[in-house]
């Protein structure tokens, strides 16, 4: 018997009550707002959309209908999608500085040096593995603000070191991700600085949100590019903002219940241990959480993505290292003629789990109650590139974490 997953049915799932209580937040993701997040990120000189990859090879051979990668490598150059929401996040907080509405502002017009002026010697600070850091040093540096980042032990040096050649004050400490995240908001409290973070607490609500509403870019431009709406969507949760927001979206936008999988890994499953237990309120995983899925490293969930999740996901698989590591081996080695894709072992983390899902005899009763089939059209996205060069040539060159 494989040990690869291990799921938890989402007990929460579409209950009634959960529906009431969460329409309040689903506001906060209608077209109309994505509309103003797209708006204002198209203000930056450089935008450019993702692509949507179609592998039509790979879907026949698993006997499936479709399968669409949205492919966030792509973002900004920084290979990774987490600076949608750092870009977002700070403009509407310079906005807000501003007395003025984001709408009325551009990203070049937050550049010029009367605006710098008039901000004075902001700095940023936040807690990453390395893509939203390095978002947020992006965003500081091409606004002329000042950022501090830091990183849970056992973060890579490589990504360490892109966040500093953004301009960013950069360390690794020696704590887990939620134990760094706790330390940034204290040294943003004791210096007036600014924190940049997708997670939310009492008293931090504004920020986290603003976030996520910046990662449903990505989601509408998905939709804009399907050709046909997915039947399910595989996203990876660390604290669950990115998963979160994408549900929002799509089950906005789409108007239908859609079968949402959340995928974590095992070292840092706290949806999947909040639906085994079953209840409204979800639980934390504490430890090193150390996992090369490091993007997903985190053991307390946002509590505004918690509400969605527990609504419209089916289902929380948790997965070993193995199967993120052949789903990066997977779509870095097509099928005739669809294209390849490098993905970092947290964006490629959902796609090992459907690939295991699909030709793992173990698990062919999750693959029944999910309805994995012939007709099936199945969205993944992949949140980042080969943000660690060297582990990401050892697992698709030299088969670590092989089975």
């Amino acid at each position: 018997m494989s040990s690869n997953l291990k799921w938890e049915y989402n007990r929460q799932y579409f209950l009634q009550d959960n529906i009431d209580s969460v329409a309040s937040t689903l506001q906060h993701f209608t077209l109309e707002q994505v509309h103003r997040v797209e708006r204002f990120q198209h203000t930056y000189e450089g935008f450019e959309k993702t692509p949507l990859r179609r592998l039509d090879y790979l879907a026949s051979h698993l006997e499936v209908n479709k399968i669409f990668v949205k492919d966030e490598s792509f973002r900004f150059g920084l290979n990774a999608f987490k600076v949608l929401g750092g870009i977002y996040a700070i403009g509407q907080y310079v906005a807000k500085l501003l007395g003025k509405h984001i709408d009325e502002l551009s990203f070049e017009q937050l550049k010029s040096p009367e605006i710098k002026e008039q901000l004075g010697d902001l700095t940023f600070i936040s807690t990453t593995d390395g893509n939203h850091g390095r978002g947020v040093a992006w965003a500081a540096r091409e606004l002329g603000c000042k950022a501090r980042v830091y990183m849970p032990a056992g973060s890579a040096e490589e990504r360490l070191q892109n966040i500093k050649n953004e301009g960013a004050y950069a360390e690794i400490t020696t704590m887990n991700y939620d134990d760094t995240v706790r330390y940034t908001s204290q040294l943003a409290e004791e210096n007036g600085w600014v924190i940049i973070q997708d997670t939310m607490w009492d008293g931090y609500e504004e920020i986290p949100l603003w976030i996520m509403q910046g990662y449903t870019t990505l989601a509408k431009e998905a939709v804009d590019q399907l050709e046909e709406a997915p039947s399910h969507v595989f996203l990876q949760a660390g604290v669950g903002s990115f998963a979160g927001a994408v549900v929002a979206f799509l089950q906005h936008f789409y108007g239908k219940q859609l079968t949402f999988v959340l995928v974590e890994p095992d070292a840092a499953n706290c949806f999947y241990e909040s639906f085994k237990q079953g209840t409204e309120q979800f639980v934390t995983v504490g430890g090193d959480m150390q996992t090369i899925m490091a993007g997903l490293a985190c053991g307390e969930p946002n509590p505004m993505a918690w509400d969605i999740l527990k609504t419209y996901t089916t289902v929380s698989i948790s997965c070993n290292e193995i199967v993120a590591a052949t789903g990066m081996r997977v779509l870095a080695n097509p099928l005739a003629s669809d294209q390849r894709i490098i993905a970092g072992e947290s964006g490629a983390a959902p796609f090992g789990c459907f690939y295991e899902l699909m030709t793992n005899k173990d698990y062919q009763d999750l693959k029944a109650a999910l309805q994995l089939n012939k007709q099936s059209n199945i969205l993944f996205v992949n949140t980042e590139g080969d943000t660690d060069v060297e582990n990401y040539r050892n697992i698709v060159w030299h088969g670590k974490y092989a089975k």
